[in-house]
């Protein structure tokens, strides 16, 4: 049983879980409440079908597994939120780091690059 972070927005109360196809509803509810003490009002499940389009070196069909997601409401008002394991940080690099450096160094290439006004749009391959 495997916590999975869903790719659709769902309610605060509702989480997913990747679980083996011999599990059932009542194996999930009775699984979360017996070992982890999280109260649990519904489970729904459903089986997600891989496709079998890819092929190997040898041309042959690869197929994925198949495997079941289980969608778990949380019982008595609770919520449940992914941590966030990488904050974002500020974005105003200390002065003499390398990221400075590396901004001066890619503002001053922006400006070199930047088409000189007193040639009137004449391109650069063009010499006068």
């Amino acid at each position: 049983m495997t916590l999975v972070r869903p790719g659709k927005e769902q309610p605060p109360d509702t989480t997913q879980f990747r679980v083996s196809m011999e599990m059932t509803k009542c194996d999930v509810k009775n699984y979360l409440e017996k070992i982890y003490s999280v109260p649990v009002a519904a489970v729904r499940t459903r089986i997600q079908y891989c496709t079998n389009k890819k092929r190997n070196h040898l041309n042959q069909r690869v197929k994925r597994p198949d495997y079941k997601v289980a969608y778990v409401q949380l019982a008595q008002q609770q919520t449940f939120q992914f941590p966030d394991i990488f904050p974002e940080k500020d974005k105003t690099p200390e002065p003499g780091s390398v990221e400075a450096i590396q901004e001066k160094f890619q503002e001053d290439e922006e400006q070199r690059q930047k088409p000189d006004p007193r040639r009137g749009g004449v391109t650069e391959w063009f010499g006068l």
